[in-house]
């Protein structure tokens, strides 16, 4: 499981999790609706995002869940792709897949394919127009993980996230621990 890449990962079969499947603190990551970025950000100093894939694919190559959550039968398009690890403070702490419709790349939400390093969660979280149609925490290769299909101004996007190793979500950091606080520069 550890020997597999970002990609591999990301494009594996999601099992879904409930509540009793684990502890508390692990669920509440999970199902957290506000941003993952903003609450990973409070763990560590620095928080930066590596591109690991980015551009259009055709919808042959999402996965067979991905095609039954964000593919419209009746229309047949490109859908951009976006696959990004987030490192904290130099470790690998949550690696994201997000896939887009190209339809929803009309207006405002064309900037989503010029984000560069910024993460996705400082764009959506900052619009007004975000809603969330559901959040299904679960797992990936024996990693936690979540899925989110969210729409801006009504148009879909789809976001799988993985929580690595790593991150503050795995004992000890997510067992009574508090975010760090960031020392003034």
């Amino acid at each position: 499981m550890h020997n597999l890449s970002v990609q591999q990962l990301l494009t594996h079969q999601f099992s879904v999790l409930n509540e009793t499947e684990c502890s508390s603190d692990i669920y509440s990551w999970l199902v957290d609706e506000a941003s993952m970025t903003a609450r990973l950000e409070a763990y560590c100093q620095k928080l930066e995002v590596i591109i690991v894939k980015e551009g259009f694919i055709p919808d042959s190559e999402l996965t067979s869940e991905e095609v039954s959550l964000i593919v419209n039968p009746a229309k047949s398009e490109r859908f951009w792709l976006r696959e990004v690890q987030l490192i904290a403070d130099g470790e690998p702490w949550l690696a994201g897949r997000t896939v887009i419709p190209e339809s929803t790349l009309q207006g405002p939400e064309a900037s989503l394919k010029s984000l560069g390093a910024r993460p996705l969660g400082h764009y959506l979280f900052k619009s007004s127009s975000l809603d969330r149609d559901f959040l299904t925490p679960g797992t990936l290769c024996e990693l936690w993980a979540r899925r989110s299909l969210l729409r801006l101004a009504g148009k879909p996007l789809l976001l799988t996230e993985i929580f690595l190793p790593a991150s503050p979500l795995y004992p000890p950091l997510a067992k009574g621990s508090l975010p760090c606080t960031p020392e003034p520069h």
